[in-house]
């Protein structure tokens, strides 16, 4: 989502490096390359204006400390200002004192507020809060059935009388409901419009009154970019909104939303859709995303999404498996899967410090192809195939009746296997991974993946830094690059 803002911002360090101390005269050229970045990041004008002010003032007023460059000192004063101008802090979600919590859902039509409001029930039955969705979008043709659809999905209920009553008495009566069946939140989403007009304005102040709401989320399309600081701020004056919800974060967006809404509409952001699943939803953490901004990762996101998927009983046991080096290719399916389930491949590196520049896309892509073929090749192999990876190793007819099976060629599955065994050797050296991941990160700088669908039996990396076949010294030469094997 920020890959040309962090590169953008990335020219702005080079300018300071080699320098001795930031000086009113070397800051120029980089706070231009600030300025470039942000504003081809699509935030708000006034917004960028301020912030090079700020920044300026800050970063001529710092005092020079031993041992830290200028640059890190820059970068240091751009995060602290990144974190200001978007809130400071996360803004959590009402929870009143008395069920039921009441959320009043509001947007444009494309905004995808149906979805999020699906979405944010699921957040709270993660948190064991019972949630109740309402569905008062009488005028826009399947919007309740999306909600009931949704709905079912997740396995929380829907409360809606049909497309021919009033969406104010349909919310009223929903909140009732909530009450008799002792429902922690109610969900209410509204109706939305092309544009915003007198009408719809008038009927979301309308349920606003009546229901009594002790959220009130404005749903925002992040590709609106500054548009939607705007409309915000149009909301907010018009019928009072409490936060923001920026969706599409993931998609092919400049970031400007997440940099102008809290500013200019004074509204903080309380969550941010980051995929079309209805799991894809997170807390906004300004911190957290400014230390995505600047390409340094997100640490306590990558824990907390690992933490939801990991069972500590299973962990224990991945880790006394590899230990023992009698890590399978049924541990590796079921690693591969866990971490489908926290995202992309992409998303999940880019949560790792370091890691958001040193893959392209490309080579990211080719991570998520060759992981799907592995995952095909292991499909393909019997129970007692899986649980043993040496069989493999010494019989050429088992390989190529699972190169058979999953469509690819006998040299494919004998350098799975190959890559696999030492992978699972080093491993157990290594001894240690990220949280929940069984050891994976303990890969070093082996490459599990690296030759498997070489074309007519012949073996090439399929990424970038991965140790190619050939002699010793090649071999020797490409351990000093970095790759997804690094991880």
């Amino acid at each position: 989502m920020f890959d040309a803002l962090a590169d953008r911002l990335e020219e702005a360090w080079k300018k300071l490096r080699g320098q001795d101390k930031i000086s009113e005269s070397n800051i120029q050229d980089a706070l231009k390359e600030v300025r470039r970045a942000l504003l081809n990041a699509d935030v708000n004008l006034q917004v960028v204006k301020d912030f090079i002010r700020e920044v300026e003032t800050k970063a001529l007023g710092a005092e020079v400390i031993s041992g830290v460059r200028p640059d890190q000192q820059f970068i240091k004063i751009v995060n602290d200002e990144l974190v200001s101008v978007m809130g400071e802090s996360n803004v959590p979600l009402a929870h009143a004192d008395t069920a039921p919590t009441i959320v009043l859902m509001a947007g444009l039509q494309g905004t995808g507020k149906t979805t999020a409001s699906a979405k944010l029930a699921l957040h709270l039955r993660k948190q064991n809060r019972s949630s109740l969705l309402v569905a008062t979008d009488v005028y826009r043709p399947a919007a309740i059935d999306q909600l009931k659809t949704l709905g079912q999905q997740i396995d929380v209920p829907v409360f809606e009388m049909g497309t021919d009553t009033d969406p104010v008495e349909i919310a009223r009566l929903g909140v009732e409901k909530a009450k008799e069946e002792n429902i922690d939140t109610v969900i209410v989403d509204t109706a939305g419009r092309l544009q915003i007009d007198r009408d719809m304005m008038a009927e979301l102040a309308k349920i606003k009154e009546t229901i009594q709401p002790h959220d009130t989320l404005l749903v925002v399309d992040a590709m609106t970019g500054q548009e939607a600081a705007t409309l915000t701020l149009t909301f907010h004056e018009e019928i009072g909104i409490s936060g923001a919800i920026l969706t599409k974060l993931d998609g092919d967006t400049r970031g400007g939303a997440a940099l102008s809404v809290r500013r200019i509409s004074g509204a903080p952001i309380k969550f941010v859709g980051m995929g079309e699943k209805v799991e894809a939803l997170q807390p906004f953490y300004p911190d957290r995303m400014a230390s995505r901004i600047l390409g340094m990762g997100d640490v306590l996101t990558l824990v907390e999404k690992a933490a939801e998927e990991v069972d500590l009983a299973d962990a224990e046991k991945m880790q006394e498996k590899i230990l023992s080096a009698k890590f399978d290719f049924s541990d590796f399916l079921k690693q591969t899967r866990l971490m489908k389930n926290m995202g992309s491949l992409a998303g999940v590196m880019k949560l790792i410090p370091g890691m958001g520049n040193k893959l392209s896309d490309e080579d990211l892509q080719k991570g998520e192809t060759q992981l799907k073929r592995a995952e095909s090749m292991i499909n393909s192999m019997t129970a007692e195939e899986r649980s043993n990876p040496d069989l493999l190793a010494s019989s050429p007819s088992r390989r190529r009746r699972i190169a058979t099976g999953a469509g690819y060629e006998e040299t494919d599955v004998r350098q799975l296997v190959s890559d696999f065994q030492k992978m699972r050797s080093l491993m157990q050296q290594m001894g240690q991974g990220f949280p929940g991941m069984g050891g994976m990160g303990g890969m070093g700088g082996m490459n599990p993946f690296g030759g498997m669908f070489g074309g007519g039996g012949q073996p090439r990396s399929g990424f970038r830094g991965y140790p190619s076949p050939g002699g010793k010294k090649k071999k020797k030469k490409q351990k000093k690059k970095k790759g997804f094997g690094d991880l």
